[in-house]
């Protein structure tokens, strides 16, 4: 027995392995009954095009997330969360009292070492009076519009874990990031470029495991973007190679590959290359576009540092992020390297400053000027804080205990303080916010309830905030309150 099915697509040579493949079609009909994923089958719309935009189940506050990370782990005390009373025990050791519980040190001996207070000064800004140091003074003005949270903790004092911690809410590789996560529920709704979207200055500490998508589908994954030259490697076509022959190319391509696809449908990066082909097509056309600075004014380069070697770097990553969110582009992720300060906590802080305040002041402006802040939520973070104690020539060890990040737009009132640390710093006192806390009101605010953005795996219903954690409501409301 020879015979095909109308489209050519699969072949079938005898009775014995019409039937095998027939009962492969039917077990796998009724595994997905079993695991609820019959809408899957009800919906060949989504699954032709994943990164399709969708409705949240709530009405959102933001669409759209920037999100600016200082790898390395800033220094709290010297930058948002003021502590006058560590700068009053100066030099004198580091009590007792605070190595309780969980709290140890990593890497440097708690009888030796000696506190030391910041050397920034610390001012009010706005009408709310929100303290914020010299470190950042650009970024203060926007006090008003910023929700600062200095009560954040998480369990790793190292970088690798901290940082797949604040990237995918686990301190384990192989999770999906935040990013994907939102990709994931929200779709995208720029067709023409990337949904998620990652840039960084030099070097991104962990790699494509930060931005990657973990058991979701490779769709989900982000889009690493250069930050000198072409932003996008091998998007231009052959010079003898025009439109109409790509084109003629890429559906034949298409048709061997999702004929690949019909006998591996769990192959999630071979449906991801086929998605990528045709964006790839599509952004010949749109990235041209997004990266022409040319047609953006005189102001809008100064505003941003362009104009200035020291900002133009951090300057451009940040424009770029607005023309992105501009163009439809979901999550966009800024690295700055490197806030890790063992060594001269302070000299370093303020170098790392004249890299990155002006332009962050710079995006945010922007995004006000064009009701755009509204719509995208900013946040800022670092995978941790720094110790009250000097390290070495005067620098600041790593302090997942209480630390600070701060968000802003995307239906965020600003103004206010969430939470606090103790007295000099060492951990979360007061409103202890945990990264899954942070999680789920990121989830929130884009309109989704964490607990029910799911996707199976390993036997369960995985989430970005954890099997079994339930995030913190509270946290959510005053930050919307």
């Amino acid at each position: 027995m020879q015979s095909s099915c109308c489209n050519n697509r699969i072949q079938v040579r005898s009775r014995r392995e019409f039937l095998e493949k027939s009962s492969y079609g039917f077990g796998a009909m009724a595994l997905q009954y079993l695991l609820g994923a019959s809408q899957a089958l009800a919906a060949p719309t989504a699954a032709m095009n994943p990164l399709a935009p969708k409705a949240p189940p709530f009405p959102p506050k933001a669409k759209q997330v920037i999100f600016l990370f200082m790898e390395g782990g800033p220094s709290h005390m010297d930058t948002f969360d003021p502590k006058p009373t560590l700068n009053q025990l100066e030099g004198q050791p580091l009590p007792p009292s605070f190595l309780k519980g969980d709290v140890q040190l990593a890497q440097i001996n708690a009888k030796e070492s000696k506190l030391m207070g910041s050397r920034r000064t610390f001012k009010r800004y706005g009408q709310s009076g929100l303290e914020v140091s010299d470190v950042f003074p650009r970024v203060a003005e926007f006090a008003d519009d910023m929700a600062v949270i200095r009560s954040c903790y998480h369990e790793s004092i190292i970088h690798g874990p901290a940082l797949s911690m604040l990237h995918s809410g686990s301190i384990r590789l192989g999770y999906p990031s935040l990013g994907s996560w939102v990709v994931y529920g929200l779709g995208t709704e720029s067709q023409n470029l990337p949904a998620y979207m990652v840039m960084s200055d030099t070097f991104i500490r962990g790699s494509k495991s930060l931005f990657g998508s973990g058991f979701l589908p490779a769709t989900y994954q982000g889009t690493l973007v250069n930050t000198q030259g072409t932003p996008f490697d091998n998007l231009v076509p052959p010079a003898e190679m025009d439109p109409k022959s790509q084109r003629i190319v890429l559906d034949q391509l298409r048709t061997w590959n999702e004929r690949h696809l019909e006998e591996r449908p769990d192959d999630t990066s071979l449906q991801a290359r086929i998605s990528n082909f045709e964006l790839a097509f599509r952004m010949q056309t749109a990235c041209p576009e997004l990266n022409d600075f040319s047609t953006e004014p005189e102001s809008i380069h100064k505003l941003y540092g362009l104009d200035t070697p020291v900002t133009a770097c951090y300057g451009r990553m940040c424009l770029m992020a607005r023309r992105m969110v501009e163009r439809g582009v979901r999550f966009v992720h800024l690295y700055n390297n490197d806030w890790d300060t063992h060594q001269e906590c302070d000299k370093r802080h303020m170098e790392n400053s004249r890299q990155t305040d002006l332009p962050m002041a710079g995006l945010l402006t922007d995004l006000k000027l064009r009701g755009l802040l509204e719509s995208t939520l900013v946040i800022w973070a670092g995978e941790f804080g720094r110790t009250p104690v000097m390290q070495g020539n005067s620098g600041r060890d790593h302090n997942p205990y209480g630390f600070t990040i701060w968000m802003a737009g995307g239906g965020i009132k600003g103004g206010k303080v969430i939470g606090a640390t103790d007295e000099i710093g060492w951990a979360a006192a007061e409103d202890r916010v945990h990264v899954h806390d942070v999680h789920a009101t990121i989830l929130a605010l884009l309109g989704f309830d964490h607990k029910k953005l799911t996707y199976f795996d390993s036997g369960r219903d995985q989430r970005l905030t954890g099997v079994g954690d339930e995030g913190s409501h509270a946290f959510t409301q005053k930050l919307l309150a």
